[in-house]
This record gives C-alpha cells, sequence and structure tokens, in this order.
C-alpha cells in the first residue's frame, strides 16, 4: 500500500464507521463509504484483544499484504476500514487471504 491510500486520521477513520455500510464475516468486519477520489483509501485495525503491540502489528502487516494483492477486487469510489476479530489468530494466511477476497466478491 501507498502512503496515499492509507486512512490515517482518527476523524477518517470515526467518519467511515460512523456513516459509511458494514459487511462481515467471523474473521474481519470492513466498513466502506464512498468518496471523490480516483483510488481507494484502507485503514486497518486490530483490537488489543488480539495480542500485544508485536502481535498486532504482524497482523497489520499481513493484511496490508493481502489487501496489496487484491487491490482488484475492491472499488476505486470506497474508503474501506478493515478490522480484524479474534479469530484471525488460528487462521494461516492462505485461509485469511480467502476468507477476505470472498468476503469482498460476495458483499460489496
Amino acid at each position: 500500500m501507498k502512503k496515499f491510500e492509507i486512512v490515517k486520521e482518527h476523524y477518517e477513520f470515526d467518519n467511515i464507521i460512523n456513516n459509511g455500510k458494514s459487511i462481515s464475516n467471523k474473521v474481519f468486519v470492513i466498513y466502506y463509504l464512498k468518496h471523490s477520489q480516483e483510488y481507494p483509501k484502507f485503514g486497518i485495525a486490530v483490537g488489543k484483544k488480539i495480542g500485544n503491540a508485536v502481535i498486532r502489528n504482524k497482523y497489520k502487516r499481513i493484511i496490508r499484504n493481502i489487501v496489496d494483492n487484491n487491490k482488484l477486487l475492491f472499488k476505486k469510489d470506497n474508503d474501506y476500514i478493515i478490522i480484524i476479530k479474534r479469530k484471525c489468530l488460528d487462521l494461516t494466511y492462505n485461509e485469511l487471504n480467502d476468507s477476505l477476497s470472498t468476503l469482498i466478491k460476495e458483499k460489496i
């Protein structure tokens, strides 16, 4: 993910979560909101229930990699917040990839 594709500000997260639509499965909750830019923006949130900072950052890196590999599945006129649930700890990289890609394909 490039820097301009990342949602960084707290007010942007709040805006997308409060005003956007959501979809979910056992591993992810994705909030999305339309915008007027030419490219999608992504934010990744991992709660403290997942583990300590090292584990949370590991899962953020994994999800960033999955998003980079599946960018064509995401609509270009949306901003996305991907929230990771605790179930992710039991899954491998390929299972996480399949779970996120099927969620995007089926619901958005």
